[in-house]
């Protein structure tokens, strides 16, 4: 008997050590909110594996994972802009690791180099929030394109994210400077300073802060519009007729993880239909094709809005955008 149960708590032990081997380091740009959903759907199939969260807009991610690389505290990163990745990629910080369901993915949300080191989940794209009521009580005209937001009379009433905080900011800016050309693109943003009132480190507080009235506009994205537009904030969401900036949010696994296997299986959930399914709650445009339903306020052409978006250039140039951007208009930015 007592040999019985010295071999059971020995296997408990031995359970209970392969349980804490398999707890993940999880750095994330994804809402807040969703967080404890998208582990729990992970854990109905993979119990056996617990996620620890690291959350923080996309800029403050990427500079803690760069700031690490000699010593990398995280395993995976499920949640951050392919743009950021690709930066990553290209200074050896993620481990290359082709998942289970790469080859279902539609291509633009593949790493097609000859060892894929991330995966694409989902598209963000941008949009406009307008406070309907605010933008009475003020006279301002509705918008319908990049362009009106440089008209004076919305001087003060734009809020928009920093593009070195936020993925949201850098995709409009760096949409901005494909959409008009690289001229043309400072002086639409020297125009758009003008009306700026501040500068978020959040890309979803903008349309927060005009779904609660304290901004008439708010340059935000299209997820986070819906969803106060849902809860009944008085939004009209905007998709300027120039075309729309968008980013995915991708996943990969991070170079010197010293739990590989949890992190692989992690990595091949991420791009399984289910997982797809759950980022089409709040994406109306996914990695894998044919899963995609509408999603509530969304336009119907989502996808069609989308720009033509180099995601190489973008990544590439991220340094120098971002020096300029904030040498011009930073003086706006509130306080960290």
């Amino acid at each position: 008997m007592r040999k019985t149960l010295l071999m059971l708590s020995t296997s408990l032990l031995l359970a209970n050590a392969a349980y804490a081997s398999s707890e993940l380091t999880v750095y994330t740009a994804i809402e807040a909110e969703d967080l404890k959903k998208y582990a729990a759907r992970f854990n109905e199939e993979h119990p056996d594996i617990k996620i620890n969260w690291v959350r923080d807009s996309t800029g403050v991610i990427t500079a803690k994972l760069l700031a690490e690389k000699d010593n990398p505290q995280a395993d995976v990163v499920w949640g951050l802009a392919a743009t950021s990745l690709m930066l990553l990629a290209n200074d050896g910080l993620l481990q290359p690791y082709k998942p289970a369901g790469y080859d279902k993915l539609s291509e633009k949300f593949r790493d097609n180099s000859a060892e894929p080191s991330w995966t694409g989940m989902d598209a963000w794209m941008a949009a406009i929030c307008v406070n309907t009521e605010e933008a009475k009580k003020f006279n301002l005209p509705m918008p319908t394109s990049w362009e009106d937001l440089t008209n004076p009379v919305y001087k003060g009433h734009v809020v928009m994210p920093n593009p070195a905080s936020s993925g949201t900011g850098f995709l409009d800016v760096s949409s901005w400077l494909q959409l008009f050309g690289e001229d043309k693109g400072w002086a639409f943003m020297d125009g758009l300073h003008q009306n700026i009132s501040a500068y978020t480190h959040s890309g979803s507080k903008p349309c927060k802060m005009a779904a609660s009235g304290e901004t008439p506009i708010g340059i935000s994205f299209a997820f986070r519009g819906a969803k106060e537009k849902a809860k009944g904030a008085p939004l009209e969401l905007v998709f300027p007729k120039e075309g729309l900036g968008w980013d995915m949010e991708a996943t990969a696994i991070v170079k010197g993880s010293k739990h590989i296997d949890a992190a692989k299986t992690l990595v091949d959930w991420t791009v399984s239909k289910k997982a797809n399914e759950l980022y089409n709650e709040g994406y109306a445009v996914v990695a894998m094709p044919d899963v995609a339903q509408p999603v509530q306020y969304f336009p119907t052409n989502a996808e069609q809005l989308m720009i033509n978006n180099d995601f190489g250039w973008a990544a590439k140039n991220r340094d120098t955008i971002l020096t300029e951007w904030t040498k011009r208009y930073d003086g706006k930015s509130e306080a960290k």
